[in-house]
């Protein structure tokens, strides 16, 4: 019989031998300043760059951006009116992510990948980090593959590849938008998934553009991550950062994707806040010393990856607002040297009624002619040269009085070539629709055609070719090419179309 004493060693013995409880330590600091989205913690001292960390009395979420000696500069992804100075913040041990993946394609989020158009919760089943290091040199693979933006006077003459960065630059209401969103439109039935970006806009014209990709089916391929002008610095720092990794999934997927931001600018003011309220040193225009590497980070993202690491794509269309024209002021030439070219539109040429309103003369692609189909090139090449030409004329015909036969035939071709890269906003081009209309401008097709009659000429063109030879287009889709027996038939076509046309 044992005793007291026994029973009761017993039984601690036990309890003992089946203790698994694991001690946990929880690293906590403390609020001393917040304010503007900024916050200051001290006691957080082995926390990570760009670690979350949690204001654990609200529930809200920040990022640990500046690491001080004495204290944390924390950006507050939240409400940060709530929170006040003592209260608790504690370490997750997490880097800052976003849902990403296939179930994020026609919803409207934001920066963290909360829904913002009622539709319900996303379900995403993976994440990425906000911020990765760029693909390496030897994962990339040259950029040989047209991504088709619906715009003539950019597929003809300023192509963009996919892999490529493109920025589009111009003035406050100059079309840079409306390239965009033409551009996504366009891709309706194809396999380029599309993110666009919106930083720092009105919400109602976030509204206006998704409104515009619903009706023209264009959500279906689309992801719009947006940020609008209420909402505080931090999410528009975080916004294409946001984006940039869900594009980067379809990438590494294997799959092409294309991701537009509009405009880098505004994040280029809110780094600029952010910074100047964790007390960074200040540099040229009160921007911080990184903000180059902040935009270089995030566009050499976009790359066109090799065979061996699945083949996809990731193309950037950054958008950049100038003041009155200046393309030399700091952001806009940042971003021009990252990129691999630049759309650059003016407003003289706005206003003076040639929409898109590209200026030829300062655009251009650094990938060119081999970003694009063979069918395009065949008669893009001819097209630049005429245009060249014709802009050397125009500006020394206004001081010619008399000009002789050959100048003024020039000069009239010039006048129907720029006439025909006009376009109407959101109404985009196919590829073979792009390069029967060229093919006819540059062969003199037009040459007789009054230049106030060339766009209704154009598109009674279309329609003829749409009912009367869809073969030939169909035969240019298909192939991407040009071949002779091809380009009989299309002038078959087009002198059959001129005899029934009166002019």
């Amino acid at each position: 019989m044992s005793t007291p004493t026994q029973e009761i060693s017993a039984i601690l013995q036990s309890q003992i031998r089946g203790f698994d409880q694991v001690v946990a330590t929880d690293e906590v600091g403390t609020v001393v300043q917040v304010g503007d989205g900024i916050a200051r913690v001290w006691g957080l001292s082995n926390v990570g760059s760009l670690e979350l960390v949690e204001f654990t009395k609200q529930g809200i979420m920040g990022i640990a951006l500046n690491l001080e000696e004495n204290a944390v500069g924390v950006i507050i992804v939240g409400p940060y009116t709530q929170i006040e100075e003592g209260d608790p913040v504690r370490r997750t041990g997490r880097i800052a992510s976003v849902p990403v993946g296939p179930e994020l394609i026609g919803r409207v989020v934001n920066p963290l990948g909360e829904p913002l158009d009622g539709k319900g919760p996303i379900g995403a089943k993976f994440t990425r980090p906000l911020e990765v290091i760029a693909p390496r040199v030897m994962t990339r693979s040259p950029v040989n593959t047209p991504v088709q933006t619906g715009v003539k006077a950019i597929d003809a003459m300023i192509p963009i590849g996919r892999g490529q960065r493109e920025l589009i630059i111009g003035d406050r209401q100059t079309g840079k938008t409306a390239i965009v969103l033409d551009t996504i439109i366009n891709q309706n039935g194809g396999d380029l998934v599309c993110i666009y970006v919106a930083i720092g806009q009105k919400a109602s014209s976030i509204a206006e553009v998704v409104n515009l990709l619903e009706q023209n089916g264009a959500m279906a391929h689309t992801i719009v991550v947006a940020v609008s002008a209420q909402d505080p610095a931090p999410l528009w720092y975080l916004a294409p950062f946001a984006g940039v990794a869900m594009g980067e999934y379809f990438m590494w997927d294997g799959q092409d994707a294309l991701i537009a931001y509009d405009d880098l600018s505004k994040h280029a003011w809110a780094y600029r806040q952010i910074s100047l309220l964790l007390r960074r040193p200040a540099g040229r225009e009160a921007y911080p010393g990184d903000v180059f590497y902040l935009h270089s980070r995030l566009l050499e993202r976009s790359a066109k990856l090799s065979k061996e690491h699945g083949g996809g794509s990731l193309t950037a269309l950054p958008i950049i607002e100038t003041q009155a024209n200046d393309v030399s002021a700091y952001i806009p030439t940042n971003v021009i040297s990252i990129t691999d070219g630049q759309v650059f539109l003016e407003p003289d040429l706005f206003y003076a009624g040639v929409r898109p309103a590209l200026n030829v003369g300062i655009s251009v692609s650094r990938v060119g002619s081999s970003a694009q189909t063979k069918a395009m090139k065949s008669v893009a090449g001819k097209m630049k040269l005429e245009l060249a030409s014709f802009r050397e004329l125009a500006a020394f015909a206004q001081f010619a009085s008399d000009l002789d036969k050959a100048t003024r035939a020039q000069l009239e071709r010039g006048l129907r070539l720029q006439e025909i890269l006009k376009q109407a906003q959101f109404a985009p081009f196919s590829m073979e629709k792009e390069v029967a209309i060229i093919f006819a401008a540059t062969n003199g097709y037009l040459d007789a055609v009054p230049v106030e009659k060339v766009r209704a000429w154009e598109v009674e063109f279309h329609r003829f070719m749409q009912s009367a030879h869809p073969a030939i287009l169909s035969s240019i889709a298909a192939s991407k090419t040009l071949p002779e027996e091809t380009v009989a038939e299309l002038r078959a076509a087009l002198d059959e179309f001129k005899r029934q046309v009166a002019v």
